[in-house]
């Protein structure tokens, strides 16, 4: 299951950093939600937060909509872990002594996740009394600090007070999010997506494949220490932060770019819904109605390459092959007949149309061998990821 941090941004002069824990974090597979303060919005924008994680920023402790989920309790839910990075002294104070007076500290007061601190003030502050009391008593709570650097600091004094740098700050993180790494050293490739194949500069033939699934498979791979190759076809969705990227359109296309991936992978999971077959002679314009009528309604098409058949059948025997079968009737009878086909080790097989399946966050799937099948309860794309790895990594054992 993919983790969560909630990352509470105070108002401080190290806010950038947050910037780049923010990312380390997204590279490790983690995903990411921010909560700032009013006085951290003096220092950066929202906006540059909603950018690097695509997810809204929660600033106002009244700013949910009507009918929404409390937002201070939708967040403590949703954290796995609570890091406040940078975290300044008033802030500390406030967490030490329960108070909860905006969004941030009520959240973290809501909260049953561990909570960590990565402290950033000046040297005074930082060794005032009232502070390293506040520390020690958040401390005794189990409250995880990353201490402060010492050095030049913003105000220009030299002293203890520096926020730690961001690669400390997310390898905190990540040991306190006991994220596994039993995939390290693993290259794991993962098509997603659907191909496109046009008819005419406007014209295509497709599929409703979201991308969802082979996204949520690369994220979870990277979360657990793999190299991460993921080849997608045209989709809705934002870089997987961490893994190489192939965007691609056709199945030709999809294909090379498989090929030039495929004999250095350990695990190739093959999500993408390519599609069977292509136009022979895609029009370089526009097909028009009454003039082109022939060419429209009879549409001459050329098989496309079986990328699945065509790696599995190449594979080395320390190599795992994963396909999918999204069927409308007999999943597995299908699925397992695709199995035997194709030569892979594993098919998912679901049911997909009437809203299942495709262009949805839960899935209900079955694993297909040559003699047996598991099926899965019905869960989220980010669960169904890590229960493909968890397979494919007891094969490759």
């Amino acid at each position: 299951m993919q983790k969560t941090v909630v990352l509470g941004v105070t108002g401080c002069v190290a806010i950038y950093k947050a910037c780049e824990v923010l990312r380390g974090l997204q590279k490790a597979g983690v995903r990411v939600k921010v909560v700032m303060t009013k006085n951290a919005t003096e220092f950066i924008q929202p906006a540059m937060f909603r950018a690097l994680m695509r997810e809204p920023v929660a600033v106002g402790l009244f700013d949910d909509a009507p009918g929404d989920p409390i937002h201070h309790i939708s967040l403590a839910k949703e954290a796995d872990l609570f890091l406040v990075a940078p975290c300044t002294a008033n802030v500390m104070a406030k967490l030490a002594h329960g108070i909860a007076d905006d969004l941030l500290t009520t959240t973290a007061l809501a909260t049953t996740a561990p909570i960590a601190i990565a402290p950033a003030m000046n040297v005074n502050m930082y060794d005032h009394v009232a502070t390293q009391e506040n520390m020690q008593t958040l401390k005794a709570r189990g409250v995880r600090f990353i201490d402060a650097g010492e050095g030049y600091l913003a105000c220009g004094d030299v002293g203890r007070g520096r926020l730690a740098e961001p690669d400390d700050i997310v390898a905190a993180a990540i040991e306190m999010l006991e994220v596994t790494h039993d995939l390290a050293g693993k290259h794991v490739l993962v098509t997603a997506g659907p191909t496109v194949e046009p008819i005419d500069p406007a014209r295509y033939i497709s599929n409703r494949s979201s991308g969802k699934t082979g996204f949520a498979i690369a994220r979870a791979a990277l979360n657990r220490g793999a190299k991460v190759t993921l080849v997608t076809g045209p989709v809705a969705l934002g870089d997987v932060e961490g893994a190489d990227m192939a965007r691609v359109t056709t199945a030709l296309q999809m294909r090379d770019a498989v090929d030039a991936a495929f004999d250095d992978a350990d695990i190739a999971v093959f999500s993408a819904a390519v599609c069977d077959a292509r136009p022979s002679n895609p029009s370089k314009r526009k097909l028009k109605k009454g003039a082109d009528d022939e060419a429209l309604m009879h549409i001459e098409l050329t098989e496309n390459p079986d990328i699945l058949a065509t790696m599995a059948g190449r594979k080395r025997p320390e190599q795992v092959v994963v396909g999918f079968a999204a069927e409308t009737e007999n999943v597995v009878a299908n699925a397992r007949a695709k199995l035997e086909r194709k030569h892979a080790d594993m098919i998912v097989g679901n049911l997909v149309g009437e809203g299942r399946g495709f262009a949805t966050d839960e899935n209900e799937v079955v694993f297909v061998y040559a003699d047996r099948e598991r099926r899965l309860p019905l869960m989220n794309k980010d669960d169904l990821a890590h229960a493909i790895l968890d397979e494919a990594l007891e094969k490759l054992e």
